[in-house]
């Protein structure tokens, strides 16, 4: 090996150690930002109310209920029309949870993309973007 070809190998270590410490420090930070946003994904709740206003749903971040709400004129109608009240009322208040999420992970999400891909970095090794099951 000349002194060209060590050159140019020390020259693509560089480049790879670089982009190593550049992935290492984006992961630092969405781990610090993810720390800080825990408690903030466990406390959200979200509400919808039917239409009709006779229904009202509360879901946690995962979307499971956490309340419901059915004033009294609503029981005075037909229960299969109260069940799809609740259930579709129920569907809109898991959407709105699953939007808050998404909104406080975005940051996280749009740092990820600007992080290389391992592929990129080591001829053969597996892609981290795509999955093999996609």
């Amino acid at each position: 090996m000349d002194r060209w070809e060590r050159e140019g190998l020390r020259a693509a270590n560089a480049g790879t150690r670089n982009q190593v410490d550049h992935m290492l420090d984006i992961l630092e930070e969405q781990q610090i930002y993810l720390i800080g946003v825990q408690d903030k994904v466990t406390a959200i709740r979200a509400t919808a109310t039917s239409g009709d206003r006779l229904v009202a749903v509360t879901v946690d971040a995962a979307g499971l209920v956490a309340e419901v709400s059915i004033e009294p004129e609503a029981l005075r109608g037909n229960a299969d029309d109260l069940g799809r009240s609740v259930a579709e009322t129920a569907r809109q208040a898991a959407a709105a949870a699953r939007a808050k999420v998404q909104e406080l992970l975005a940051p996280v999400l749009e740092s990820a993309e600007s992080m290389p891909d391992f592929a990129d970095l080591v001829p053969g090794a597996p892609s981290m973007r795509r999955r093999e099951y996609e």
